[in-house]
Order: C-alpha cells, then sequence, then structure tokens
C-alpha cells in the first residue's frame, strides 16, 4: 500500500491523515463531471472487507441480515443490511458469494463494530468462521458511464452485462483479482477487490489507459446525489432501512432474521413515518438542521453537498407531510424535495 499511496501523491493526492486515502487529486470539479460522463477510477480501500468461511455461512449471514443469502450461489452476490433486533440500522453492506466463502464490504465506521456484532452471534455449534482481511485487499471503484469499454479495453468482456452484484475472478493484467458489477451507486461500473502486493500496478494500469482518479470529497458528493445512505448520517440507530430507502436489499420473503418482525410489520401496516429523500437546496446547509414545513418540524438535513449545479443534500422527512416537490425551509435556505436513483419508497405486497 505504501507504493500505491506514492503513485497516488505523485499524481497529485492529498492523503487523509487517519486513512491515508486520497482526499482529492486536485480535480474535483472536472472528477464530478467525468464521474458522470467518462469513467473514474476511486480508491475505497479504506472500507472494511470481512470474509466468513464453514458450511454454515449463507444460513448464517441469512439470519443476521435482510436479504436472501440461502438462494445465492457462487459468483453470486447482494446488497444486505445488518439491523438490531428493533430493526434499527447498523449498515449497508455488500456480499460476494465465492466457492468457499462470503466476502463482505462494510463501511469504514462500522468495520469493528460489525466484526464485533457478527461474532457475538456465532455459536459454538455453528459450522462459521469469521476473519477481517481488510489489510490484505485493496478496493477500487470504476465509475461511469464508459465503464465498459474501458474493461474492454482490458480485455475483460466477460464481465460486462452481467447481474447486479455479480463477481468473478480475472487476470487483470498479469494479475488475478475479482471484479464485481456495480459500485455501490446508482451509476454504472464496477467493483475491484485487488490483493495488496497487485494494488499499485493495477491503479496504475488503470491510470495509463486514461481513467481519471477521484478522491474521498468527489465520492462523498456522488453519493449524495445517487443517494446513497452512510452510518452516522443516513443509517443511525435512528432509522430503520424501510425509512433510509434500503428496500433493494431487503426480502420480504425470507424467513426469521434480526429485525425482521419488526421490519415486517412496519411493511404489512404500512408504517413507514418517515423517509429519507434528496433535496434541492438554494444555499448550503448545515447536517442536523430542520426542515420547516408552515412553521412545524417535519424532518431533519442529514447530508449536504455543492457543486456546480447547485446545492444538495439528504434529509429525513415525515412521511404526512408530502414526498417529491415538496417546498420546505431549511434554516435561511429553501428546499425541494426530489427523488434520487439509490432510494425507493415503495411498500412490497
Amino acid at each position: 500500500m505504501e507504493l500505491l499511496r506514492q503513485i497516488q501523491q505523485e499524481m497529485g493526492a492529498i492523503l487523509d491523515s487517519e486513512t491515508q486515502i486520497p482526499l482529492s487529486f486536485g480535480n474535483d470539479e472536472r472528477a464530478l463531471i467525468a464521474a458522470k460522463e467518462e469513467v473514474v477510477l476511486c480508491d475505497r480501500s479504506n472500507w472494511g472487507l470481512l470474509k466468513l468461511t464453514g458450511e454454515d455461512r449463507l444460513r448464517y449471514l441469512h439470519n443476521q441480515s435482510t436479504n436472501n443469502f440461502n438462494q445465492l450461489q457462487p459468483g453470486q452476490g447482494c446488497d444486505t443490511v445488518f439491523v438490531t433486533s428493533t430493526a434499527r440500522t447498523l449498515d449497508l453492506a455488500t456480499a460476494y458469494v465465492t466457492e468457499d466463502a462470503v466476502l463482505v464490504l462494510v463501511s469504514p465506521q462500522r468495520r469493528q463494530q460489525l466484526l464485533e456484532w457478527l461474532d457475538r452471534f456465532i455459536f459454538p455449534f455453528d459450522k462459521v468462521e469469521l476473519s477481517d482481511i481488510s489489510t490484505e485487499y485493496a478496493v477500487f471503484n470504476l465509475i461511469g458511464k464508459q465503464s465498459d469499454d474501458f474493461l474492454t479495453k482490458l480485455g475483460l468482456q466477460s464481465v460486462i452485462n452481467q447481474p447486479e452484484n455479480s463477481h468473478q475472478l480475472v487476470n487483470f493484467d498479469n494479475n488475478i483479482i475479482r471484479i464485481a458489477i456495480g459500485n455501490g451507486l446508482a451509476l454504472p461500473g464496477y467493483t475491484l477487490i485487488i490483493p495488496v502486493a497487485e494494488a499499485a500496478a493495477c491503479w496504475s494500469k488503470l491510470i495509463t489507459i486514461g481513467v481519471t482518479p477521484i478522491g474521498d470529497r468527489v465520492w462523498s458528493q456522488l453519493r449524495i446525489l445517487q443517494g446513497r445512505p452512510i452510518p452516522d448520517q443516513e443509517l443511525t440507530e435512528d432509522y430503520n432501512p424501510l425509512e433510509a430507502g434500503l428496500w433493494h436489499a431487503i426480502s420480504f420473503e425470507k424467513g426469521c432474521y434480526i429485525g425482521q418482525e419488526t421490519i415486517a410489520r412496519l411493511n404489512t401496516y404500512k408504517g413507514v413515518k418517515q423517509q429519507l429523500w434528496g433535496i434541492k437546496l438554494t444555499a448550503p446547509v448545515n447536517p442536523g438542521t430542520l426542515l420547516i414545513l408552515e412553521g412545524n418540524k417535519v424532518g431533519i438535513l442529514t447530508s449536504c453537498t455543492n457543486t456546480s449545479e447547485g446545492n444538495f443534500g439528504l434529509a429525513y422527512l415525515r412521511t404526512k407531510a408530502g414526498g417529491i416537490g415538496l417546498q420546505v425551509q431549511v434554516e435561511d435556505a429553501k428546499g425541494e424535495i426530489i427523488a434520487l436513483p439509490c432510494l425507493t419508497h415503495e411498500y412490497y405486497s
């Protein structure tokens, strides 16, 4: 990883003093455009990568999170949510099923907590082993419309047009890496899971063929513009995954799992009292600011970013207050509720 960081700094990267991942390459405004229209490369190696092995691994994850692991085969994957017994949100994760393990990509803020959480529920009779392999791999994202074109340049056409979160091992410039479809956003792209020893070479190869690097600041802007909730902002124990718009990561057909009773009841009785939405603002506003409608509190802003196209944020809004198009006051700014591609709000029947 030291070599990777050296290469990134030579490209102009400003590294975070704690995580050492690039915050910016000095190209933020240009990179944000490239992420939508071209293809960019983002280093997410600070995210956690947990590994579960043992013959009960799928059953175990099936019982510990919201999605249906029992139906997954090697080469498939899914988004899933880890919740408390009362369905309060811990994290949105992505799992990849291999021939002999399940790899679970988790948010950096929840890596240690989920490691301890999952370990606590492994009982002596469970044939499951849990390990943290975060330091053994680098995680990169390709993001943008031209992602397929660049994989084609690298001779990796077999990955293209596969189902979301499916994955395979490929020979990338004489290095064996895992490529998964999707990048955690509602934009075209891929997730690359790369042994640390090959990380610098893979990064350099992608830059050489013309991929634009982005730092964590631009990824943070993209995730707000797309509606990807993250821990400590949208994903906290104040909210459940239905409120957070994570319906796509929940199976309503599977059996019992932690938090299932609460989630099923909320869906059955249409009991979601607040929902996460995008909000377009006339000025920057600090997260934590209340949304006001006709003098009444109807929600709270959780994230905000400024772009060349204006100010945008994420906010929880009371369901009874309204939805898309609603005009609210957010401190001195006016806000308009908008839909975002990562967020869904439909009840399952």
